[in-house]
């Protein structure tokens, strides 16, 4: 595992705009399958569907500053933040409408990613718990991690991957 993409295991080879595109419609097709379960926790300690969903629209924010920081500064450091605490506020937030804020954050971001690739993919920035990063490796975070959360949310809907 990169210290610097904490994800970089859950790359399957496929271009990471591909990824990273295709993600809300995948999500979308695991909530139908997981239907009025979505709120429910497969375990104690574990997030439901929703939670998840949140929590990806939640990461979508974040990586939207973190893209353009990076675009806009010289090697900004930017701001971590605890994922949990985040996730105070999710119980019983619908996942459509997390899904629906994540899709128009993430077709946002997707515009962002494509105009400044690839010519800013070495531009720099630093996380104070990973050290020194690029405009790719954030791109490439992104990719993996919307590769964990869609395995856990396959699993929850009992599908297999695409």
């Amino acid at each position: 595992m990169s210290a610097q993409n904490p994800y970089d295991s859950f790359l399957d080879g496929r271009p990471l705009e591909e990824i990273v595109a295709a993600t809300p419609r995948e999500i979308a097709e695991c909530l139908k399958a997981i239907g009025a379960d979505e709120q429910k926790r497969p375990a104690p300690g574990k997030w439901s569907a929703a939670e998840i969903v949140c929590h990806l629209a939640d990461c979508e924010i974040v990586f939207a500053f973190r893209l353009r920081q990076t675009l806009a500064e010289d090697n900004p450091t930017i701001q971590p933040f605890d994922q949990d605490h985040w996730a105070r506020i999710y119980s019983g937030v619908p996942a459509a409408l997390a899904l629906e804020s994540f899709s128009a954050l993430r077709k946002w971001n997707l515009q962002v990613i494509r105009d400044a690739l690839p010519a800013n993919a070495a531009r720099k920035m630093t996380h104070p718990e990973r050290g020194a990063m690029t405009f790719q490796t954030i791109v490439e975070t992104m990719a993996g991690h919307d590769l964990n959360h869609l395995a856990q949310l396959r699993r929850l809907a009992g599908v297999a991957s695409s």
